[in-house]
């Protein structure tokens, strides 16, 4: 199943612009990025965040599972969506907690 490009739109409007969030689709279901950083993943209209020892330390007890057969588990949101300051503090640790991407080889 795809996501919904509106889903997409509002998790990416509850996140704060310092968190500098991009997007990309990619197979039905869309990347997201912090400056740079892949933090989460939507699927299925359900938000996944890479999980992180910050991110699981602010969230507390936490849903882990994967966004897509045979993926890794990730830190799945569902009840803290519409709330914007949480939200966006989570995708600040997590991209905290990520190392920087790997420069790309040139062709």
């Amino acid at each position: 199943m795809t996501s919904d490009k509106e889903f997409e739109q509002f998790v990416v409007d509850q996140v704060e612009p310092d968190c500098e969030l991009s997007f990309r689709m990619m197979f039905g279901e869309y990347v997201v990025y912090s400056k740079g950083k892949v933090v989460a993943l939507i699927c299925d209209n359900k938000l996944f965040v890479k999980p992180t020892d910050g991110g699981r330390k602010f969230i507390g007890e936490c849903v882990e599972a994967p966004p897509y057969t045979g993926a890794k588990p990730c830190l799945l949101i569902q009840d803290q969506l519409e709330n914007r300051g949480w939200l966006s503090q989570l995708v600040r640790v997590t991209e905290a907690g990520l190392p920087a991407p790997k420069p790309k080889k040139k062709k």
